[in-house]
Parts: C-alpha cells; sequence; structure tokens
C-alpha cells in the first residue's frame, strides 16, 4: 500500500485537506458568532463612547484566514482590538443581543415567556340535583343560617379587619345558579315525583344581631315614694324627748273630731310601731271605741278609773300587763283604744284630779296619746285635757257654722291664758265629699292666719259609711295625707 488508497482499494484524500475541512466548520460558526458580537459591541460603544482599549488574550491560530492575512500583512495596519468574549446570557433582552434562538442556531428569534397559569374559576358542581337536600337548605336560610361563601370569597371575621368589614345580612340570600344535570343524572331528575324546591322568598335586609347580655333577676314594680313622704315618715321617727299629748277640739259635733283621732294614732302608730294611744274623753256617750280597735272586752275609762289607784303602784311590766286589761288594741297592732262610758252619769266623776292622774298614768306606758275632746268648752274635763296638752288640733270641715265654731274656741283659749296653745295649733280640714268644695281654699288661708299649720285630707269612700275605720284600706292618697298632716303636729317635738 502505498498510502494513496485505503484498506478496502478505495482512494483516500491527502490527510491536509480534509483537517483543513474540519478545522474551517469548526471555526466557522465560532466567527459568525464573534462577528455578531463584535457588531453588538460596537453599537454599544457608540452609545456609550469610546471604550478603553483592551489587550487581546486570544492565542494565534495558524488555520485562521483572517488571522493568516494580518501575519502576512505585518504591521502595514493596525487593527482594532477583539474585545473580550463573554458568557453568553440567553435572558439578556438588550438592543443589540442576539436572541436566544439566534444563538442557538435557530432562523427565527423565540417568543415571548409564556404567561403565568391563571387559576381556572370553580365550575359549579354537576353533580345530580337532590330536592330533599336543597330543600333542607333552603330552609335553614330562611332560618338565619348562613349560606358557604362563594368561591373565592373570604369569610368575614370579627377578628381581622382586613377582610370583609360588614357581615353579609342575614335576611339576604341570594339563589344559587342550577347547576347543569349531567347524562347520568338526567332519569333521577326525571322519575322525581317531587317538584323543584321552592326558593325563600327575599327577607328585609336587617343587620347582624348584638349579643346580648344574660337575662336580668327579676324586678318588682313599686312605686316610688315623693319626697314629701319621705320627709314626713323621717320627722315620724325621731326622739320626742318626753310622752306627748294632742288634744283634738272643735266644739261643733260632725267635724271628724273621732275620725281625726282614730286617723292620727294609726298614722304615727304604723311609722313608730308602738307606744300610741288614742283616748275617747267625751263624756256624752263617745264612740271611739266602737270605731278604732278590737272590742275584745266591754272595759271602758269608768273600770280604770275604779282601779286607779292599785295600778298606781305598779311599775315596769306589771304595770303594762295590768293596764292592758282595760284597753282595746288596733287589728294590726299599731295603737291603743281607751274607750269612753256611755253611761252620761259618769261624767261626773271625771274631775280635774282623776283626769290629770290618769293622763300621767298613760304617759308612763305610751310615748304619744291622742285624745278625742268633747263639745263642752266648759267642763273641767275638756280644759284639764287643754291644759295638759302639748298640740291642739284643731278640728274642721269646709262649712261656714264649723269653721265659725272652731274659730271661736280659739277665741275662748286665747281669753283663758292659752296663748301659747293657740299659736302652735294645727287646723286640719277634712273634706266630706268628693270634687272641689267652694270654701276649701277660703278656710285654709284663714286659719293659715291663726295657727301654725293647715293640713287638708281628700275624701275617702271607706270614711262614709261610719264604721269601723281600718287604715289600711284608705286609698294611698288618702294615707299620704295624714302622713304629711300626722307630721306636721308631731315636728315642734321632734329632736
Amino acid at each position: 500500500m502505498d498510502g494513496t488508497e485505503t484498506g478496502w482499494g478505495r482512494p483516500a484524500e491527502p490527510a491536509p485537506r480534509w483537517r483543513a475541512l474540519l478545522d474551517r466548520a469548526r471555526h466557522g460558526s465560532r466567527a459568525a458568532e464573534e462577528h455578531s458580537d463584535a457588531e453588538g459591541t460596537e453599537a454599544e460603544a457608540r452609545r456609550q463612547g469610546p471604550p478603553s482599549p483592551r489587550p487581546s488574550g486570544r492565542p494565534f491560530n495558524p488555520l485562521d484566514p483572517r488571522q493568516s492575512e494580518q501575519a502576512r500583512g505585518g504591521h502595514e495596519q493596525r487593527q482594532p482590538p477583539v474585545p473580550e468574549r463573554r458568557p453568553v446570557n440567553p435572558l439578556d433582552r438588550r438592543p443589540g443581543r442576539a436572541s436566544l434562538g439566534e444563538r442557538l442556531g435557530q432562523s427565527e428569534p423565540l417568543g415571548p415567556p409564556p404567561e403565568p397559569r391563571q387559576p381556572e374559576p370553580r365550575q359549579p358542581d354537576s353533580r345530580p340535583l337532590n330536592p330533599l337536600a336543597e330543600s333542607r337548605r333552603q330552609s335553614r336560610i330562611g332560618e338565619g343560617f348562613q349560606p358557604r361563601p362563594a368561591a373565592g370569597e373570604e369569610p368575614h371575621s370579627f377578628f381581622n379587619p382586613a377582610r370583609n368589614a360588614v357581615p353579609p345580612s342575614i335576611g339576604r340570600v341570594s339563589p344559587d345558579p342550577a347547576p347543569p344535570i349531567s347524562r347520568g343524572a338526567a332519569s333521577v331528575v326525571s322519575a322525581s315525583v317531587l317538584p323543584p324546591p321552592a326558593l325563600a322568598p327575599r327577607l328585609p335586609a336587617t343587620t347582624a344581631p348584638a349579643p346580648t347580655s344574660p337575662a336580668p333577676a327579676r324586678i318588682e314594680w313599686r312605686q316610688a315614694r315623693p319626697e314629701q313622704e319621705d320627709r314626713a315618715v323621717a320627722t315620724l321617727r325621731r326622739k320626742l324627748g318626753k310622752p306627748r299629748v294632742m288634744a283634738f277640739a272643735n266644739p261643733k259635733g260632725g267635724v271628724h273630731k273621732t275620725t281625726a283621732t282614730v286617723l292620727a294614732a294609726a298614722t304615727i302608730g304604723s311609722v313608730r310601731g308602738r307606744g300610741v294611744l288614742a283616748w275617747d274623753d267625751n263624756e256624752l256617750r263617745g264612740t271611739l271605741g266602737l270605731r278604732a280597735g278590737s272590742a275584745r272586752h266591754a272595759r271602758t275609762i269608768r273600770h280604770l278609773v275604779g282601779e286607779l289607784l292599785e295600778i298606781e303602784n305598779l311599775h315596769g311590766e306589771g304595770l303594762m300587763s295590768h293596764l292592758d286589761d282595760f284597753l282595746r288594741h288596733a287589728s294590726d297592732g299599731s295603737y291603743d283604744v281607751l274607750a269612753g262610758e256611755e253611761n252620761p252619769r259618769f261624767a261626773q266623776r271625771l274631775d280635774q284630779s282623776t283626769v290629770r292622774r290618769v293622763m300621767d298614768l298613760l304617759r308612763r306606758t305610751h310615748d304619744v296619746i291622742c285624745v278625742d275632746t268633747g263639745n263642752n268648752v266648759e267642763s273641767v274635763n275638756w280644759q284639764t285635757v287643754m291644759r295638759s296638752a302639748d298640740q291642739l288640733v284643731v278640728t274642721t270641715v269646709p262649712r261656714e257654722d264649723a269653721a265659725f265654731t272652731a274659730d271661736w274656741m280659739l277665741d275662748v283659749l286665747n281669753e283663758t291664758g292659752m296663748e301659747d296653745l293657740v299659736s302652735n295649733a294645727v287646723t286640719l280640714i277634712s273634706c266630706p265629699s268628693p270634687g272641689k268644695l267652694p270654701l276649701l281654699d277660703d278656710l285654709a288661708k284663714h286659719f293659715a292666719t291663726r295657727t301654725r299649720a293647715v293640713a287638708v285630707v281628700p275624701y275617702d269612700p271607706a270614711l262614709e259609711v261610719g264604721s269601723s275605720i281600718e287604715y289600711s284600706v284608705l286609698q294611698p292618697e288618702t294615707r299620704q295625707a295624714w302622713m304629711r298632716a300626722a307630721a306636721a303636729m308631731i315636728e315642734p317635738f321632734a329632736e
């Protein structure tokens, strides 16, 4: 073999020729790439200014034709410096740079990068429609339950203000779109006997219910007492310093002396609780014992006077126990009653000494003594009670004859040296009938100039029949008026 043909009989090409072709093909693509890099570098250099010369560090390739020509030309013409080759960034989109497709050998540049994939909206459930479940769902919505939030809607949170600030109204329900019926469910729906459920009616928009507090405790309603009544109660509860005697007087009959005596004792006793007594000192058959207290016995002042000496020598519990045998008690126990004698002949025995002894005995056992006086201002009994009294109460009704008699009695007391008792007296005007009485205001103004105070008590139907007087059956307005009147009587002595 001479080297001109292969071992198989085919002529062989000279070695230098095929090697030169291989080197040319290898370096041809690199030259084109370097040429495009050089053009991009020159465009960028023109935009940024003249670049600073950099020495080329590439080795000399004898197979490169451009380098061969430069080597043959010598230093006849100075070539521009070859820029330094940089790594290719396929994502660099600046002007003058070859695209990624061009660098990879493609004829057309690649398109823009694909956009990020958006999540597809949630399609309604294509499951078969269950009429019973849908009916239960609509009924729950009508009762106030919240439906499930739609896709993409964040549920409301009371603790995160960045979310829905206002919760959706409970009554505002938007019907969901009917899901498409699949082929597999067509036979089920068509064979269903039940009609499609009707949507719940739209309710008016309401706000979310506010949290409620636990049920409060039971509160009983009570009428608030006026301020004047509170002052009157406080006055009646004060200490009086010593036992006090209040005389109810008017020579005219039928002016509510007995009624005033009983109701004054009942009012004061209802506040103080004990130590109050009403005494019928009318020498001409008084009725106080019949209208007040329980008739547990028939003993009167006559029986007490018969054993007065024995009782005066008792003290403490013995005195209280023995005296109680001659007294009657109110139904509620608020006051005691010393009834008068029905026999008119007994009045002769009530002389000045006997009346004073009885008065001193009652002061040992009671704090307030209300005395119902008679009609004879010349009797010793009447005058003795007046001189022993701490408070005079002039009782009258809004009539001219009753007012004239009361005014005359005040003149008699002034003439007998009882000016202090008259000036400190209280005038009590009782209304015998309902409605506005014509003389009421005039009489109140007149007695206000003669006595310390004037009290007016209204008409009450429970007192009209003239039977037993029960303080608890009076109307609230009547009890309040008597409370103020009794406070006016006690006020000068209250400590």
